[in-house]
């Protein structure tokens, strides 16, 4: 895979050219450059990302009305997940009654 210098958009390949979709800048191929590139089959598979779960290692609770129609709980557990890029947390919450799950909105 190969970046555009310019722009940093991904380059796609035309012949002996790498070819930049925004800017139509091109470099000439290298194929030892392109030996050395890591392909999908040379790429460790970490498994399945970690799904938070609020009942698992969690035994605080606090007053979170649960928003189930049939149900009267006023009690949840939860826990605070970062929020993918990092930005900030997300409060999960899982009801003491009935286990319906849901986030902080």
């Amino acid at each position: 895979m190969k970046f555009c210098d310019e722009y940093g958009s991904m380059m796609h390949t035309e012949g002996d050219t790498w070819v930049c979709r925004s800017c139509e800048n091109e470099e000439p191929r290298d194929s030892q450059a392109e030996a050395a590139m890591a392909t999908q089959d040379g790429q460790r598979d970490d498994g399945a990302p970690a799904v938070a779960d609020a009942t698992q290692g969690s035994t605080e609770t606090m007053e979170e009305l649960c928003p189930v129609d049939d149900c009267d709980s006023d009690q949840a557990r939860y826990e605070m997940m970062p929020k993918p890029g990092g930005s900030y947390e997300v409060r999960l919450f899982t009801c003491v009654e009935c286990g319906h799950k849901w986030r902080e909105s």
